[in-house]
């Protein structure tokens, strides 16, 4: 019976294991083992509780638009526990000299749509003003090479518009800098709508147009969540699989080709399997199959990743009703501050908060800030609530505080990214039963993790004659 290893128990490992598992329930006969090399499953989606609410450790949420995740969600029995965002409060704030100023409306990303809300808001400089006006005439442009999304973005708008909103939202998403990140490989929409319409702006209202004619449906709501928080579609998807398949406090070591197919070592045990399915961040891929093939190790350890630490507090009602509309801040680089963003969570998500409690969930690290995870959590909470004070006027006690943090988390698709796959690629394809996934290829957010897991195994099962695009 073909024995095949997943190396990694995050949500792109699980969703491996939940196609084997649902292919083995079919019949088919395989046998699978997942190895996680900390105590419990999930990685980052960790849901805790704290006075009546939810707190997310990790993603408090996902794409709707990207369907891997909702998809899996349903198949496993939580449909009816799917939440969307309170999108009729959505409002997003970019903190300009201590000040709170809200994005304008009809900002699709960082591409406005709108000329008059634009025109009208004190966000902008005369001068950006002027290049979004002058922006509408952009010819066609198609770069030779790859490009970082700041270059692109200061070629359409100017720096400007870099400092106050591609870099503070990369940073939200990505925890890069768009002087780093890739536009081919981050944001290739932008890359497509360049080459073909020249200006972002009328390629990007043209889209939207197109989809409000083609939509016979309500608008769906930008971000998606579950009830009960994102450890439910950990939990759920645990219940689903074998037990006796999970390993978890099981570290793997190495994984080697051997007799026709790997040998994994995890602490002293060895054993041996047809297929290996490595869903890890790409750097312990690289650790892993360094014996197996250097070429490809030194290719994935190429890949960078940044890390991040989130911090919740929890007030009581008058708080609550001091503090702004929408769903939170962004805060540009060339602000000084240690904070990247703060979510005003009872505002974004229902089921997150009682009436009388109110959630501040605020964001560290990334890129340019690896030494926040050096600090203590109380040095952290000190930094936090004195940024807090001088944004939003916000002196209240917490009454709960949590600080989480994520080592070498968040993947960074630099310059070169796609090229760096495809010789990825191209190595995998000469090592007969190996499959990667996770966020370090093509997408970090959880429906992309969830589609490389489910992928990966797609592919193991195809080489075992088992699997069909069918």
């Amino acid at each position: 019976m073909p024995r095949i290893a997943i190396i990694g128990g995050g949500i792109s490992g699980l969703s491996a294991a939940f196609t084997l598992e649902e292919k083995r329930k079919s019949g088919a006969k395989i046998e699978y083992v997942l190895f996680e090399t900390a105590p419990r499953l999930g990685g980052v989606m960790v849901t805790d509780r704290a006075d009546g609410c939810l707190i997310e450790a990790g993603p408090d949420s996902f794409l709707t638009e990207k369907p891997w995740a909702a998809d899996l969600c349903r198949k496993i029995g939580l449909g009816d526990q799917l939440i969307g965002s309170n999108d009729a409060d959505r409002k997003t704030y970019i903190v300009v000299k201590n000040k709170l100023v809200v994005m304008p409306d009809g900002l699709m990303f960082m591409v406005p749509t709108k000329i008059l809300p634009t025109v009208l808001s004190p966000l902008f400089s005369l001068r950006t003003k002027m290049r979004m006006a002058a922006e509408w005439f952009h010819p066609p442009h198609k770069a030779e090479a790859d490009e970082t999304v700041a270059q692109m973005v200061e070629r359409h708008y100017g720096a400007e518009m870099v400092d106050l909103l591609a870099d503070p939202l990369l940073s939200g998403v990505y925890g890069g800098e768009a002087t780093q990140l890739s536009v081919r490989a981050v944001l290739p929409r932008f890359a497509d709508m360049e080459a073909k319409h020249g200006s972002l702006g009328r390629a990007m209202l043209s889209a939207r147009r197109k989809m409000a004619s083609a939509a016979k449906t309500p608008a769906r709501p930008l971000f998606s969540s579950l009830k009960d928080g994102m450890q439910q579609m950990v939990d759920a998807l645990v219940g689903r699989l074998d037990a006796k398949s999970l390993k978890t406090s099981a570290p793997v070591q190495s994984v080697i080709r051997q007799d026709n197919g790997w040998t994994v070592s995890a602490g002293y045990q060895t054993d041996h399997f047809d297929a290996v399915i490595i869903a890890t961040p790409t750097h312990a891929a690289a650790a892993v199959l360094k014996a197996a093939d250097e070429n490809l190790a030194r290719n994935l350890s190429d890949i960078n990743y940044s890390s991040s630490v989130t911090v919740t507090l929890g007030y009581d009602e008058k708080v609550r009703r001091s503090l702004p509309p929408g769903f939170g801040f962004l805060v540009p680089r060339s602000e000084g501050r240690r904070m990247l963003a703060a979510t005003f969570v009872h505002n974004k998500f229902p089921h997150r908060a009682p009436e009388n409690r109110a959630i501040v969930r605020c964001f560290l690290g990334g890129a340019r800030d690896e030494q926040i995870l050096q600090s203590s959590e109380a040095e952290i909470l000190q930094i936090v609530r004195a940024e807090l004070r001088q944004v939003v006027g916000l002196n209240a006690e917490p009454l709960f505080a949590r600080v989480y943090k994520w080592k070498s988390a968040m993947a960074q698709y630099s310059v070169g990214h796609l090229e760096r796959l495809q010789r990825i690629e191209s190595l995998r394809q000469k090592l007969p039963g190996l499959a990667l996934a996770g966020n370090g290829y093509s997408g970090i957010g959880v429906p992309d993790c969830v589609r490389s897991g489910s992928e990966a195994a797609g592919k193991i099962l195809a080489e075992m004659g088992m699997w069909s695009s069918a």
